[in-house]
């Protein structure tokens, strides 16, 4: 048989193949294919609802919520106020608000408690000591959630400080190719990912919703307390409210916080070799000595006991 007419069979095979393929999908209407799988589902029942709520949402925030009361009582109104602050600043982690937090740490009180009483009270027969610690464990428990939320707030701010000068240019060069300010926070929270561009984002809705750009930008600084973001969108504000170029005042801010973000890394160098000093002397140095002046030593206690 020829050779050509063999191949031109298989490429009219297949483009007789491809053809077929991109009518099937074509064909497949996704309205349908939608109600099917809706058709399909079954109900779910309420303990499959509840499963599928994440851990703390089903066991730890209900208890939570029952001893919130306990927690208000040992706090006090403005401890209150200030959780609430600190949980926006922390970018409220689990959704977590004020109530949650306080019976959150009556629940990690209790249990502290708990543990060091029945590890040294009832285990260790010695019910003294285990009240005495477990009173202890309670303090500790009641404030441990503080010091965990404390980290996340510097976690957040530190991550906001570095996020800064790639987001301000990123504003800059929107701006400088035509967009409106409101619009280059939305590129922003387009091409970037992070707390800054969530917090930027929750003020555009705020906006869209209908506040005015001037209260959104400063819940922004309410929310994060940070000083580099706080002194940008207070240039920000200055500049709307007496008419300069936003243009201007984007590439102004963009050069200092560059010229502050390499002032830090110059500071963190200078600093590297007082904190390497304390790793050298405790665990370097000792090792080194035992190398050099160990066999010294075996020799002149052999020698000295020869003597002997």
């Amino acid at each position: 048989m020829n050779p050509t007419i063999i191949l031109a069979a298989v490429a009219g095979l297949g483009v007789l193949l491809v053809v077929f393929s991109l009518v099937w999908q074509r064909g497949a209407d996704p309205v349908q294919a939608r109600l099917t799988q809706l058709g399909a589902m079954q109900a779910k029942t309420l303990e499959e609802l509840e499963l599928q709520q994440p851990f703390f949402d089903r066991t730890v925030r209900p208890i939570a919520l029952k001893l919130s009361g306990v927690g208000r009582k040992l706090t006090g109104t403005k401890k209150v106020l200030g959780t609430e602050r600190r949980l926006a600043t922390a970018g409220n982690p689990y959704q977590m608000r004020s109530v949650d937090f306080l019976g959150l740490k009556v629940v990690v009180a209790g249990v502290v408690a708990g543990i060091l009483f029945l590890l040294v009270g009832v285990l260790g027969r010695n019910l003294g000591m285990g009240m005495l610690l477990a009173l202890a464990g309670t303090g500790i428990g009641f404030i441990a959630p503080e010091y965990w939320l404390t980290r996340r707030i510097r976690a957040r701010q530190k991550r906001i400080l570095l996020e800064i000068p790639d987001a301000l240019d990123l504003l800059t060069i929107s701006v400088r190719a035509g967009l409106g300010f409101d619009a280059a926070l939305g590129k922003v929270t387009e091409k970037m990912q992070g707390p800054l561009p969530d917090e930027f984002q929750r003020a555009l809705a705020e906006i869209r919703v209908g506040k005015a750009r001037k209260d959104a930008l400063k819940d922004i600084v309410n929310r994060t307390n940070v000083q580099a973001l706080t002194s940008f969108i207070g240039a920000v504000i200055q500049a709307e409210t007496l008419g300069v170029s936003i243009s201007k005042v984007l590439q102004i801010q963009s050069e200092q916080l560059r010229i502050e973000r390499r002032q830090r890394a110059e500071e963190m160098a200078a600093k590297a070799p007082i904190k390497m000093l304390f790793p050298l002397v405790g665990c370097i140095f000792p090792s080194i000595f035992i190398v050099i002046l160990g066999p010294a030593i075996i020799n002149i206690m052999i020698q000295l006991g020869g003597r002997t």
